[in-house]
């Protein structure tokens, strides 16, 4: 049951790739660099801002004491 789980995403994001589209957003570089991540709109508690990303996202990292 495992492997059918497996195949069908695989054929899932097989068909994702082929249409053009991308299901899974990519980490920002530069964001990524400042251990950040990419949100759409503003940042959320336990996350500020630390700059934008290349997509328009904010770049949000998360707050450590």
């Amino acid at each position: 049951m495992r492997i059918l789980h497996t195949l069908l995403l695989v054929l899932f994001l097989m068909f994702q790739g082929a249409a053009g589209q991308q299901e899974f957003p990519r980490l920002d570089h530069s964001c990524q660099a400042q251990n950040g991540r990419c949100f759409p709109g503003i940042c959320r508690r336990p996350f500020y801002w630390i700059g934008s990303c290349s997509n328009g996202f904010s770049c949000c990292r998360r707050w450590v004491e």
